[in-house]
């Protein structure tokens, strides 16, 4: 179920960590709604046939950041350049 989001605080994260990915930071602002998997990972993409031909998602990436409150985050970019999700790592089940 598709769930409103505010990529905010990844957006400021990405501003301090890595401030030349001026393109992620655009695409992150974009992460308004998403789905949750697990407790761990949220996806702003759909999954279905993900890497498959013609499948919306299409994997390139990934970033790694270190939040002081969330701990490490793991976030994959798509070859479109869009942020496609975020796994949290210290919430690893």
């Amino acid at each position: 179920m598709w769930v409103k989001y505010n990529p905010n605080w990844l957006v400021n994260l990405l501003k301090e960590q890595l401030p030349e990915k001026i393109e992620i930071i655009e695409a992150a602002k974009q992460c308004t709604r998403g789905v949750w998997e697990k407790k761990n990972y949220i996806y702003f993409v759909t999954l279905k046939n993900a890497d498959l031909p013609g499948a919306e998602w299409q994997f390139k990436e990934n970033l790694i950041l270190e939040d002081p409150t969330r701990g490490m985050i793991v976030i994959d970019i798509l070859k479109d350049g869009r942020v496609g999700g975020i796994q949290f790592e210290s919430l690893e089940e």
